[in-house]
């Protein structure tokens, strides 16, 4: 999820600099022949960029700037996944590999937050989903963004909130990233950093529990910005105690409710739970964030019925199940590595209790966890404020 104050809901600047300008320099393989999750079907080099590129693109986005920045090659790569079915499809993310560091390197995921236009994507477009990990690889670890599935150059819908996809589509990402880099004269250490915002922080959250079972990943460490970890007794109720920007709410609860319903079912016809049913083809991943947001009423109460109203409130049958299936990203994990969550008290967008919820789940599993509040600010600004601490602490552990 991400502020709607932000157009397309990038955290960039909405003007990417020059020095951003794709290339169109690509390395494709035969689709036909590419049998394994992770292989790499195409890969675009959107630009080789210098030290002095780096940080003045990196400057201008209100990005931190790491010490001893240094140049970075960024590639758009299309690879093989699985579909929330489980069959073949591909997906789409950016990777961003260092100049002058070249062996033994760590990776650093990045999550993006809400996206429901396909091409506001990092591997189609200019904004956070390219400068974060433009910013890790400046600091000397592979920077890898997964578009999630469904969006950037990946076919058909986006299965927003989903945790399994979201997890599946950024692990088989990390694979095609350790095939670039060795194409590129670079190697993967096998140590991987985890962070995301908004949405995001969910997916980083989901991706990492996954990786906990990966023998092949030495998971280092976990940041996730504001994410929204616990929509059933954390955002829900926040939402229908009119706690959040109405505004946000009416967007992010118009997508949810159309996602889950494509994964889940939770109705037969969109005027079910649509006062206006035409709000479900807004998210088709074609129409643009003004497209959207035009048609979309002011408030949750003025986008749903009343029936829908009180099902939120009380979940249970489909609708029950499609939370719990999303809601257990923070709770049974294993212990053994770090996780400093990041929030603002007062988010207008994700509650702050979702991080408490979080805290609390991934202390009961004996993880060793935190929770920073970043202070009396935005949504949005809670990324800026945490990015900075996020580069901090991974540079330190590395």
């Amino acid at each position: 999820m991400l502020a709607l104050a932000c157009a397309g809901f990038v955290l960039a600047t909405a003007t990417a600099p020059a020095a951003l300008a794709v290339t169109n320099n690509a390395v494709t393989n035969d689709v036909a022949t590419i049998g394994n999750r992770g292989s790499i079907v195409s890969a675009d080099l959107l630009g080789r960029f210098s030290a002095e590129q780096v940080r003045a693109h990196l400057t201008e986005a209100k990005f931190p700037v790491p010490a001893r920045a240094q140049g970075a090659d960024l590639y758009a790569v299309v690879y093989r996944t699985v579909a929330v079915d489980g069959t073949p499809t591909t997906a789409s993310g950016v990777v961003a590999l260092p100049q002058r560091s070249r062996k033994g390197l760590w990776t650093v995921v990045y999550e993006h937050g809400t996206l429901a236009t396909k091409d506001d994507a990092g591997s189609v477009s200019d904004g956070d989903g390219r400068t974060t990990p433009l910013m890790f690889a400046a600091a000397g670890f592979a920077g890898v963004a997964p578009d999630y599935l469904g969006l950037g150059k990946g076919p058909g819908f986006h299965p927003y909130m989903d945790a399994a996809s979201e997890a599946s589509a950024s692990a088989d990402l990390l694979r095609a990233a350790r095939e670039l880099a060795g194409r590129e004269g670079r190697t993967l250490s096998g140590d991987v950093l985890v962070t995301g915002f908004s949405q995001g922080g969910h997916a980083a959250m989901a991706l990492s529990k996954e990786l906990r079972g990966d023998p092949a990943t030495r998971l280092r460490g976990v940041a996730p910005i504001a994410g929204p970890y616990d929509v059933k007794d954390a955002e829900l109720p926040a939402l229908l105690d009119d706690r959040l920007d109405p505004h946000s709410a009416t967007f992010y609860l118009a997508y949810w409710t159309v996602s889950m319903n494509r994964l889940h079912g939770l109705y037969g016809s969109p005027s079910e739970v649509f006062r206006d049913p035409g709000v479900e083809k807004l998210f088709d991943g074609g129409h643009s964030f003004e497209e959207i947001v035009a048609g979309l009423p002011a408030s949750p109460r003025d986008l749903v019925t009343a029936a829908y109203l009180e099902r939120l409130a009380k979940p249970s049958g489909t609708l029950l199940r499609a939370l719990e299936a999303n809601d257990a990203t923070c709770a049974g994990w294993r212990p053994g590595v770090r996780v400093k969550l990041f929030a603002a008290r007062s988010d207008g967008d994700v509650a702050f209790t979702n991080s408490e919820s979080c805290l609390r789940d991934l202390r009961a599993s004996g993880v060793k966890a935190s929770l920073t509040d970043v202070g009396d600010v935005d949504h949005r600004t809670s990324a800026y404020r945490a990015l900075p601490k996020v580069l901090d602490w991974f540079t330190a552990l590395r």
